[in-house]
């Protein structure tokens, strides 16, 4: 197990700072808005507090989840167990089967978090960037991922989602999370074209405005036809449009979503009490 957690955690760094690197770049060279949220001072403090985020949430699952989800395949695979190897779906098409499911799986996490309260007092801290790039992709709470991290290896346990599956899912879904967040412009005919499978950045922009009906849809990271099959998605162009919409949440509109020390502490804070 050592083993596999020391080459999961080579390979997903190595292709996070890639992805970060290509989609910070894509940014700099075509940037989708120009605020102040996304600019100068405040997107350093931004950018530190979210990045900051990761660190922690990576050194706690290293140390609670040395192999992650990976591991929790490996383990399936040793025991003989999952649906899969009980239906005869290996190989190829295993791992497909697998990657579909397990990007249901995510979904269904994130509405979860949404419309159960003690979920959404913790999955609060990444809705709460007034800003929207590719640092808001990776800003969630410790305690989301380690809570993401059990979810997904009881999903992948249950399958018996192969190794290889659960690896090139894994990298997927970061890399998908920090394009679907990033402020990049993309044209409106390859955007049309794009979320008839996957969710565009402007796809999901609209689940991060303040106004709570637009905030309750499109919750894909990955694939996009989870929310038009569950009815969930709402199209172009969101109601104030992409340049009027604000982004956030409604109650907490200065710099306190960009203190590193607050984000840490919002889950355990009421609404009233998050000052």
């Amino acid at each position: 197990m050592g083993e596999i957690a020391a080459s999961e955690a080579f390979v997903r760094t190595a292709a996070f700072l890639v992805i970060f690197l290509a989609m910070a770049l894509f940014e700099l060279w075509s940037p989708r808005l120009e605020r102040q949220e996304m600019a100068g001072a405040l997107k350093s403090r931004r950018w530190f507090a979210n990045l900051s985020l990761v660190v922690i949430s990576s050194l706690v699952l290293r140390v609670i989840f040395p192999a992650a989800a990976v591991g929790a395949a490996a383990f399936a695979e040793a025991k003989g167990w999952g649906l899969l190897r009980a239906a005869g779906l290996d190989g190829v098409l295993g791992g497909i089967v697998a990657f579909v499911a397990l990007d249901f799986a995510v979904w269904l996490e994130h509405v979860a978090s949404h419309k159960l309260p003690v979920l959404w007092r913790i999955h609060r801290v990444h809705h709460a960037d007034t800003g929207f790039d590719v640092t808001t992709g990776l800003r969630f709470h410790p305690l989301e991922i380690l809570l993401s991290m059990i979810w997904k290896a009881g999903v992948v346990i249950a399958l018996g989602a192969p190794v290889l599956a659960v690896l090139v899912f894994e990298i997927v879904l970061n890399g998908s999370s920090m394009f679907s967040h990033s402020n990049v412009r993309i044209s409106p005919s390859v955007d049309r074209w794009l979320r008839k499978v996957i969710v565009t950045p402007d796809m999901h922009r609209v689940h991060h405005s303040t106004d709570r009906p637009e905030t309750d849809s499109n919750y894909g990271f990955n694939f996009s036809f989870w929310d038009r099959l569950f009815k969930t998605y709402v199209g172009q162009p969101p109601k104030r449009g992409h340049d009027g919409m604000a982004i956030g949440l409604e109650q907490w509109r200065d710099e306190k979503p960009s203190r590193l020390g607050w984000l840490l502490a919002l889950p355990f804070r009421s609404g009233r009490d998050a000052s």
